[in-house]
């Protein structure tokens, strides 16, 4: 079969537009996936850049740690060393604490060893003693002549003494202890008389001065005043009476004033009625005296919120605690008060008020004098150290002056010896040259001292050097 070229012009125009849509297919299908492709490697570029700007985030905190990191090493390094230097100093307060520790108590234990010791030897001596000269009278009495006396004297001296060492070093070891108890004991006993005394004082002013609260409150004074004097402390330097200070409430009074060494100062009040316990003494039956008691504490705690509202520590030029002392005169009034009402401290406590009666105030005005005493010590060796000071000072100042006075001697002693070698020394010295002149006819109305012209003849050199 013959086809013509129309038909086979058209065969091959529809073959090749079959190849053409196949090929198109195909492209289309691979343009396609090419697309998804980038897609995704476009979505995962972006990942990648994301992440990318995270690395260089992160590897830029890491730089700023690393740089930050050789001070933090330092300041690390400095605390472990703070810390061991401190846990230093602990180990060693605690090893210092606890060898004086051990020292006390080996100490201790080693004098009370010695203490029994003493005794036991001295009770040992003793029963020696006596059994001994018991059984040599007992044996010899009748025999004795004169000379075996002395031998018994010779055999018993030597022991007797040292019974009496061991008694003197038992009686050194106790003397002390008994001094101070005897000390104690007289103190005790003069603030207990000193107490008997005021309040025997007290119940008898009371009593003849019942009912007058103004003359009352002087008395109270007056005993305040008694007991500031037996307190060792110095009026108007370490204590002041009635100063009359103008404050915001107007001019106020305090009974006392004691100043303390750190500059505070503490307020004492003795303005206490004791009407109502007065009437207390004297009430003869228990109905009377009960009231009266309450009357006396009601009287009392009245007095504490009067004396606290007057807040005394805030007024000019005082120094004071923040608790001032309200002195009760009459320490059975003082007694009978807190008996009767034991909260009645804690109150007064409350309001900054301290109640006190003869006897603790004066025990607390003894311990300021003890504290001051100890303040004028220390003020003492503080002046002794700076006057020490000084004549060191002085004394630096005079090894100076000293040295600079060797100096200068040195300097002159040098510039002596120069000289009198110019004098006396070498073939052309001065005075060989002078007795030369001389020699040759100048005349003269005196002479060198003959031994300085015989040294300057002595230290001519040999012959051969150079003459004048």
């Amino acid at each position: 079969m013959v086809f013509s070229v129309p038909v086979l012009v058209a065969l091959a125009a529809g073959l090749l537009a079959v190849v053409l849509a196949v090929f198109l297919v195909q492209a289309r299908g691979r343009l396609g996936y090419a697309l998804q492709q980038g897609e995704r490697l476009a979505a995962e570029l972006d990942t990648l850049r994301g992440e990318q700007q995270t690395l260089v985030e992160a590897r830029a905190r890491l730089q700023a740690d690393c740089a930050r990191l050789p001070t933090l090493e330092a300041a690390l390094h400095d605390r472990e060393a703070a810390l061991r230097a401190r846990s230093d100093e602990v180990q060693a307060l605690a090893v210092r604490l606890e060898r004086a520790t051990t020292e006390l108590a080996e100490e201790r234990r080693r004098s009370e060893e010695k203490l029994a010791l003493l005794h036991e030897a001295r009770g040992q001596l003793t029963e020696q003693f006596k059994n001994l000269a018991q059984e040599i009278l007992e044996d010899k009495s009748k025999r004795f002549t004169d000379q075996n006396r002395t031998s018994l004297e010779a055999l018993l001296n030597p022991l007797r003494e040292q019974i009496g060492g061991f008694q003197k070093r038992v009686e050194d070891v106790y003397d002390k202890e008994s001094r101070d108890r005897v000390s104690l004991l007289k103190e005790i006993h003069t603030l207990r008389d000193l107490n008997q005394r005021v309040a025997e004082d007290a119940v008898n002013l009371t009593r003849a001065l019942k009912g007058s609260t103004r003359t009352q409150g002087a008395w109270g004074e007056l005993v305040l005043e008694r007991v500031l004097e037996q307190s060792g402390l110095a009026k108007d330097r370490e204590y002041e009476l009635q100063v009359s200070i103008t404050g915001e409430d107007g001019r106020q009074r305090p009974d006392a004033i004691v100043h303390l060494p750190d500059g505070k100062d503490v307020v004492i009040d003795a303005k206490v009625s004791l009407v109502a316990y007065e009437r207390y003494v004297s009430a003869e039956d228990d109905v009377a005296r009960a009231q009266a008691l309450r009357e006396h504490v009601t009287s009392l705690r009245t007095h504490i919120r009067t004396l606290g509202d007057k807040a005394y520590h805030q007024l000019p030029g005082v120094r004071s605690l923040d608790f001032v002392l309200l002195f009760v005169p009459v320490e059975p009034a003082y007694m009978e008060a807190l008996r009767a009402e034991p909260a009645l401290f804690a109150e007064a406590l409350e309001r900054n008020i301290g109640l006190v009666n003869p006897t603790t105030l004066l025990t607390t005005l003894r311990m300021v004098q003890n504290v001051w005493r100890f303040e004028h010590q220390s003020r003492n060796a503080q002046e002794i150290a700076r006057r020490a000071g000084d004549l060191y000072d002085k004394f630096v100042g005079f090894v100076q002056d000293v040295q600079t006075v060797g100096t200068r001697l040195e300097s002159t002693q040098k510039a002596f010896d120069a000289a009198h070698n110019k004098l006396v020394s070498g073939r052309g010295n001065l005075v060989k040259r002078a007795e030369d002149l001389k020699a040759l006819g100048v005349e003269a109305s005196k002479a060198l001292p003959a031994e300085l012209v015989e040294q300057a003849r002595a230290e001519l050199p040999a012959p051969g050097g150079d003459g004048f």
